[in-house]
């Protein structure tokens, strides 16, 4: 594909002339025939590719209007980028194609050369989400390409792409980023899903992708194609022929090659002027071409037009039933014309324009039946519905039987591997099928599944709705089960309850329903904390197991062990924590309540500061999630990562983290993990001083308007909301964000248990305003917890903690210095310190500065920047200076500023393994990885894993001899 030309000859070819005479890219020049107005643009491409040579990626985004020339930079990219030996994979997509999952991006890569997974574009039968498992394959396959060398990847016409192309654009760019590969992604203004389009460019743009928008060539650039193509230079009168056509370069060289064509130029002593003064419009240049063509020639093209704007000759000859010899010289025709050209299986427009033009020569009821009869062929072959159902869409009409049936096969197919596709089909059936099809529902209850995936959960909840009042009764169940888990998700419980209870009283509900049904209520009474209630039908559900599904079974367990960490008693939710997993694990129970189950239990170890229990945990909860493909948990891991590693004292790599997950949940669409993700990160930046940031993240966080996700959130999004308000020196604020923690006792329990150093920060903030029975509230929920739980010592420190800033008793202190995670020791220390400071007594000064320097080390060890200097200001208070820059405080740059899991992740990738070999590893995902990977890179300078092998071969010797 090519969107200018501007060499001598007919248009559209380069020739052995144009090669001889230099007419082809070359790194070292900008501007040459065939390829003008481009220097600043062109410079880039050069860079970038230059760069790839020596290890580093990078990402280009070209928009403009059609023919402007995306299209010939791609093609001039890609010639430069082999000439200077880069491997090449080039796709592009297509409005008739764009209902197929991943295809331009498997079509590129399968031409390249790249080893693909048999069946890697679409999978039927599954019926487990796989966006994410589709995604991971293609991107595994490209990773092992470009570990093998630099590498240039293009993708025109990215307008046309499906909603799974542009998922794995966003998450491929972004892992892939530490090769030498170097993406070209280019688009027709206007045209495709715009808001889907641009959000992806922004991002990309954010995360350093070079943005370029093409725009009308200048006067210069028009005067040099003019010369290129005439062969002169041109007078003023055939100037005025680039203002006809908007300094649009296929449309000017369109317009010469026409005109001269038809004798219209005049050259004498090197210059070109018009022998008449005929210049018309622009959109008569392709209409013009067209009817230059045999009547015989220009019919052919428009069947090959309605099949797309590439096609294969055998689609075209089954259509029109003809053999291949009876096309020959039609097709010979097209081609010599310029309006066709080869493509490797396929013939293809040579310009979208042309293609446009093509069609748009066909009324429009026969257009429709064309497409019709394209369907009819492609459904009559047997196999995929998903070919076919780009025609249906444009020629199907209401009560079309044959049709619908067509969009309900495709809508099934990619319902798993593409749910936005799935949705758009399903819906437009919809909107076609009569009230009386008995069709109806199926369509209805496909569209409710797919809106549900991609998080449309108010259109999922009306249409169910209304599917369930012309619900078959064998099939009404089914969708009511939908409905309440529709109604769980989009964070009303209360009806989701609701819903399921109606269920329930129903007689002869199946078996499998039933357990969906009562798994769906505890899970919403757990959500609503309506514990009394929950635990009576919990507690029946176990003492007669028998009637009850696996499902059922765990679900009740799980709303049990809930209800006992709420009560504070520990062991007694382990127990039933365990005895679920052990039934997910050899039972037939929902596949979420697997990684749910775990997910859970690593909340649990994680409060009572088994932090290895917790990692196991979360691993195995990640093991799960990817392999049933429950995509609506996919950014939990790395969430409850994020939280463990800030635990124990990795800021980095808790920040690394939370960075993941959060990109995981934006790429996803679930929004409210986007929220959890936030507020880890602002407290994150609070550690580190970083007060605006901090700041900027709470407001994005406010901006976010989602429902409560499954598990995990609540209490950490209030924490962070209070720790900033606190930050910016109103407590009054943080206490009212924390009102209902304060003054709900389950609530308080909760978030002491789940919510790491909450009791001695509330008990301090709660002092701070000035509000004692707040603190004495945070005071005896510690208590009771630790009186309780005396097999899990680490809430007697707790409640040493804040008892000791309650009654500013040093020796509760003392005791509270004596915890697992190293931020709260430090916090104890610092608090102590405060205590003798304000003291009397001969040695008490001493003590305080004692216990302030204890703390000021404590926090410089594992970056708590804003805590450290506050301290030091304490210090200061009394007399005592310390240096800002100590010995145990890490760099922010270079090697030292590693983090032991930066550093581990570099030694890997030193030693040549793949993001996903060093992932597997560590027992890490991918996405982490390469998280880890762009922090190492900006602490170390660098852009590229060769460098980085080159830094660790010098600060690691040992690497080498033990490799």
């Amino acid at each position: 594909m090519a969107d200018i030309w501007a060499v001598h000859g007919s248009m559209g070819h380069s020739s052995r002339h144009d090669h001889e005479n230099g007419n082809e890219p070359d790194l070292c020049r900008s501007s040459w025939p065939g390829w003008r107005g481009r220097a600043r643009e062109w410079q880039l491409v050069v860079g970038l590719l230059q760069a790839a040579k020596i290890g580093r990626g990078g990402t280009i985004l070209i928009e403009g209007r059609s023919g402007v020339g995306k299209s010939r930079m791609l093609d001039m990219a890609v010639a430069a980028a082999a000439r200077a030996g880069l491997k090449i994979a080039q796709g592009a997509a297509d409005e008739l194609t764009q209902l197929i999952p991943l295809a331009p991006l498997t079509s590129a890569l399968r031409k390249s050369g790249c080893v693909l997974p048999p069946g890697d574009h679409m999978t039927v039968s599954s019926p487990t989400d796989q966006r994410l498992l589709l995604v991971e394959r293609l991107q595994e396959s490209l990773e092992r390409r470009v570990a093998r060398g630099p590498m240039l990847l293009t993708l025109d016409d990215v307008h046309w792409a499906d909603p799974i192309t542009l998922l794995a654009l966003r998450s491929m760019t972004r892992d892939l980023a530490s090769y030498p590969l170097v993406w070209m992604l280019s688009r027709t203004s206007g045209s495709g899903d715009v808001p889907r389009l641009d959000r992806l460019f922004d991002v990309l743009e954010h995360e350093g992708a070079h943005r370029i928008t093409l725009e009308a060539l200048d006067r210069r650039a028009v005067e040099d194609v003019i010369t290129d193509v005439l062969g002169a230079a041109p007078e003023p009168d055939i100037l005025a022929l680039a203002g006809i056509v908007d300094g649009n370069p296929f449309l000017l060289v369109d317009r010469l090659e026409k005109l001269k064509g038809e004798g219209a130029f005049q050259i004498t002593d090197g210059h070109a002027r018009m022998v008449t003064a005929r210049l018309p419009c622009a959109q008569a240049v392709t209409q013009e071409r067209l009817e230059e063509l045999s009547a015989r020639t220009r019919h052919t093209l428009q069947c090959a037009g309605i099949l797309g704007r590439s096609f294969l000759v055998r689609d075209l000859t089954e259509m029109l039933g003809k053999s291949t010899g009876a096309l020959l010289p039609v097709l010979e025709e097209a081609i010599s014309a310029g309006i066709v050209e080869p493509a490797g299986d396929e013939l293809t427009f040579r310009h979208d324009l042309l293609w446009q033009a093509v069609v748009e020569t066909i009324p429009s009821p026969v257009r429709r039946a064309l497409h019709h009869d394209a369907a009819e062929m492609l459904l009559n072959r047997g196999g995929s519905a998903v070919p076919a159902a780009a025609h249906l869409i444009h020629s199907a009409g209401r009560g079309d039987t044959s049709a619908l049936l067509g969009l309900d096969q495709a809508a099934r197919e990619v319902l798993r591997s593409s749910p936005q596709t799935a949705a758009d089909l399903a819906l437009r059936a919809l909107e076609l099928s009569d009230s009386t099809d008995p069709d109806w529902f199926g369509r209805a209850t496909t569209a409710v599944d797919a809106l549900t995936v991609i998080g449309r959960l108010s259109e999922a909840a009306d249409l169910a709705r209304a599917a369930l009042g012309r619900a078959p009764a064998c099939h009404a169940p089914r969708l009511r089960c939908a409905l309440a888990h529709i109604l769980l998700l989009s964070g009303r419980p209360a009806d989701a309850v609701s819903e399921a209870e109606n269920l329930l009283a129903q007689k002869d509900l199946p078996e499998d329903l039933r357990g969906i049904a009562e798994w769906t209520m505890f899970w919403g009474l757990t959500w609503l904390n309506d514990f009394q209630k929950g635990r009576q039908q919990a507690e029946a559900v176990l003492a007669d197991r028998e009637r009850h599904t696996d499902a059922a079974v765990v679900g009740a367990l799980l709303l049990l062990a809930r209800f006992a960490m709420a009560d504070g008693r520990i062991a007694d939710s382990f127990a039933r924590l365990c005895e679920a997993l052990h039934i997910t694990d050899s039972g037939t129970a929902e596949a979420i309540q697997r990684p749910y189950t775990r997910l859970i239990l690593s909340l649990h170890y994680r409060a009572v500061r088994q932090f290895d229990a917790a990692d196991i945990a979360i691993q195995a909860a990640e093991e799960e999630i990817n392999d049933l493909g429950l995509t609506v948990l996919a950014a939990q891991p790395a969430l409850f990562r994020s939280v463990l590693n800030l635990g124990v004292g990795r800021l980095d790599d808790a920040a690394a983290e939370a960075q993941a997950g959060k990109t995981i949940a934006e790429e996803l669409g679930t929004r409210g993990f986007i929220r959890v993700g936030l507020s880890i990160l602002a407290v994150l930046a609070l550690r580190r001083g970083d007060i605006d940031a901090a700041v900027e993240h709470i407001e994005r966080f406010q901006s976010i308007h989602a429902a409560p996700e499954m598990l995990f959130g609540s209490v950490w999004e209030r924490w962070g909301m209070a720790a900033v308000a606190e930050a910016q020196g109103d407590p009054g604020r943080a206490i009212d964000i924390l009102h209902t923690i304060y003054t709900n006792e389950e609530e308080r329990r909760w978030a002491l248990l789940t919510t790491p150093l909450t009791a001695a920060w509330m008990t301090r903030l709660a002092l701070a305003a000035a509000n004692r029975p707040y603190a004495q509230a945070i005071v005896d929920t510690a208590e009771y917890l630790a009186r309780n739980n005396p097999d899990f010592p680490v809430f007697t420190v707790t409640f040493a903690h804040a008892r000791g800033i309650f009654h500013q008793d040093p020796a509760a202190l003392t005791a509270a210095a004596d915890q697992p995670e190293p931020w709260a020791c430090a916090s104890a220390a610092e608090d102590l310190g405060l205590l003798w400071a304000g003291a009397s007594g001969a040695d008490a000064l001493a003590k305080a500065v004692d216990s302030l320097d204890e703390a000021l080390d404590g926090y410089e060890r594992i970056g708590a920047l804003r805590d450290a200097a506050r301290v030091r200001a304490r210090l200061r208070a009394l007399g005592v200076r310390r240096r800002h820059w100590s010995q145990s405080r890490r760099p922010a740059f270079g090697w030292d500023s590693l983090t032991d899991t930066e550093r581990a992740v570099a030694d890997l990738i030193a030693r040549g393994m793949t993001n996903r070999q060093a992932a597997e590893r560590m027992f890490l995902s991918p996405h982490t990885v390469s998280t880890h990977l762009r922090r190492i890179f900006g602490k170390l300078d660098i852009a590229s894993r060769a460098e980085l092998a080159r830094i660790v071969a010098e600060e690691r010797p040992d690497l080498r001899k033990g490799a």
